[in-house]
């Protein structure tokens, strides 16, 4: 094959050939590679790793790939031509096939192990050989680290096919799941939520495989039927794929004398992270000791403002276990999640996820990872007490500093950013309680009450657009209704009297409420990425039709904008009664 680099004419990279020349292995290059593993990555069958950062592993390409879509603000960001997604050998790469891929990328990917931590509970049961050393990327593959513009990015496939830690799966997503998180990671990133990124999806047009699912409007709480589905791959981007459970799985190595080099790998691990996801903030000179204290201030600081920032726009991650929390403090592995369309504290869109990952429990979630994280890292500071004590500090007031961001977060959402006393500090926190509970009372749509809200209304008139009572009960004289209206009317007059405190004695002027309901805009959103949007979505691609794909795209990747009336008939609206408590729609099982 010719892998001479043509002449490049301008900024965009346009070919393989010429992402290619960016290719710069920071993993594979300076951690231990599993000294059991194969040179050539042909590693699918499940087994033990006993050592090592990752395992060499050549993807298994799907069959007859098709492109379904790919992230153009990503592509505009890494400086891509959108032309390229569609390129044959771009689409052989990303779809598995990493056979003639030119130099100096490489034709094996990796996969990591890590551990499991369940809301701070370890765990190594679920491990087929009940050890733990079977845990890690079953059939996520990264296959590229590239330095574009300064900033390093690894490229990983979803799907890609069989690893060590596949635990006897097949190794495969299928399209549905696949679209879900491909959706997802754009719309997150538009929200301004930190999160791993969509590069491209591909689907196979004659390959498939066996998955449970729902039926038709089945309201089981777990599949009631198996069905064939299309595989697909997709690409996700991130700084690096670190995660809190692979810290762990060193730690636990290192606690435990597992082999004579475990205190090592840890320290390298960790070092590593800090080389990839904390450069720019933790001098590189310092002592490792140093470093570990920074390093768990600064993902304290991103863990707590990411937790708040899901609050903020309605987002349940589903399955918080330390190996779903990437130590660079940004969203990853888009399972079971669900943005809220009731608030419900308790939401919880996975079946199997209970109440410890519910909606508002995410916080507390949180911190139970953060502790699994400063576990993971204590080793390294045992000989040195200064630096230990500070660091205990810095874990200990975890829940301190996620309750500040909390109640700056809800602030910022009722537009009151310029708070001037403690007494009206103090009644922004009482009012904050009162509207959660009348939020329930109601119940409200999440969304489009607090984008209702930013507009200030006058009355109570326009908040009512979210009020699933209004489905509930239409007798408009019902004493209960009338009630619960006396209580709203109340609560909205208290919420502008303390708007009119954070302007100037004469009250609220129109200019100061405009400038107040275009910041609340920015921050509470107008469209969200809910379940019964994408349903159709997947339906009509496994026809091949990826239109409403295309659609949601584009309306998601700017979700506070004002759009078409079209758009906003179709997707600023309540969740239809018939929708709700349906599998697949409402709830869903960890999806594959």
């Amino acid at each position: 094959m010719n892998n001479r680099q043509p002449k490049k004419t301008s900024s965009t990279i346009s070919t393989l050939n010429e992402l290619a020349t960016l290719a710069n292995y920071s993993l594979m290059d300076t951690l231990n590679c599993d000294p059991d593993a194969t040179e050539n990555g042909d590693d699918h069958a499940p087994r033990q790793v006993f050592t090592g950062h990752y395992v060499p592993v050549k993807p298994t390409p799907i069959k007859d790939p098709e492109y379904v879509a790919h992230s153009k603000n990503l592509f505009s960001e890494l400086g891509f031509a959108d032309s390229m997604a569609e390129s044959a050998d771009f689409v052989r790469m990303f779809s598995g096939d990493m056979s003639g891929v030119p130099v100096p990328m490489r034709q094996v990917g990796w996969a990591s192990g890590y551990a499991l931590s369940i809301y701070g509970t370890e765990y190594t049961q679920q491990c087929p050989f009940q050890t733990g050393n079977g845990y890690g990327d079953g059939r996520a593959i990264s296959v590229l680290e590239t330095l574009i513009k300064g900033q390093r990015w690894e490229m990983q496939l979803k799907g890609g096919g069989r690893t060590p830690y596949c635990r006897g799966a097949d190794g495969r997503a299928v399209l549905r799941s696949s679209i879900r998180e491909f959706l997802a990671q754009d719309h997150m990133h538009a929200l301004g939520v930190p999160t791993s990124r969509s590069l491209s999806l591909y689907v196979s047009k004659t390959e498939t495989v066996k998955r449970p699912w729902y039926s038709q409007g089945s309201r089981s709480e777990n599949p009631d039927m198996l069905i064939s589905e299309a595989v697909a791959i997709s690409t996700r981007v991130a700084p690096s794929f670190i995660r809190v459970g692979q810290l762990e799985l060193f730690a636990r190595r290192s606690r435990s004398n597992e082999h004579p080099k475990a205190m090592e790998e840890l320290e390298k691990i960790v070092l590593h992270l800090i080389d990839r996801e904390y450069a720019d903030v933790i001098d590189t000179q310092l002592a490792t000791p140093e470093k570990i204290v920074l390093l768990a201030r600064e993902f304290r600081g991103r863990l707590t403002s990411m937790v708040a920032n899901w609050i903020r726009v309605g987002f349940c991650q589903g399955n918080f276990n330390s190996d779903n929390c990437a130590a660079g403090g940004f969203t990853l592995d888009y399972g079971p999640f669900g943005f809220c369309d009731v608030f419900n504290p308790y939401y919880q869109p996975w079946t199997g996820g209970g109440n410890h990952f519910s909606f508002m429990n995410q916080p507390n979630a949180a911190q139970r990872n953060f502790d699994m994280f400063c576990s993971a890292l204590r080793p390294l500071l045992v000989s040195h007490q200064q630096d230990l004590l500070a660091f205990d500090e810095i874990q200990s007031e975890f829940l301190a500093v996620m309750d500040t961001k909390m109640k700056a977060m809800w602030a910022t959402k009722l537009g009151l950013i310029n708070l001037k006393t403690e007494s009206d500090k103090a009644l922004c926190n009482v009012l904050i309680k009162e509207l959660q509970t009348l939020m329930m009372q109601a119940p409200v749509d999440y969304t489009i009450f607090f984008r209702e809200l930013s507009s200030i209304p006058d009355d109570i008139g326009p908040l009512k657009k979210s009020f699933y009572s209004n489905l509930y009960n239409d007798a408009a004289d019902d004493p209960d209704t009338l009630a619960l209206e006396k209580y709203w009317i109340e609560w909205l007059e208290k919420w502008q009297m303390l708007l009119n405190s954070t302007c100037d004695a004469k009250g609220i002027s129109s200019r100061a409420s405009e400038d107040i309901a275009m910041q609340m805009k920015l921050v509470n959103p107008k469209y969200v990425l809910r379940e019964w949007f994408v349903m159709p979505a997947y339906q009509q691609a496994t026809a091949g039709d990826y239109s409403l794909i295309q659609e949601l795209q584009a309306v998601m990747t700017q979700p506070y904008a004002e759009q078409s009336k079209e758009l906003e008939d179709k997707y600023y609206r309540l969740k239809p009664l018939e929708f709700f408590e349906v599998g697949g729609l409402s709830h869903l099982s960890c999806s594959s």
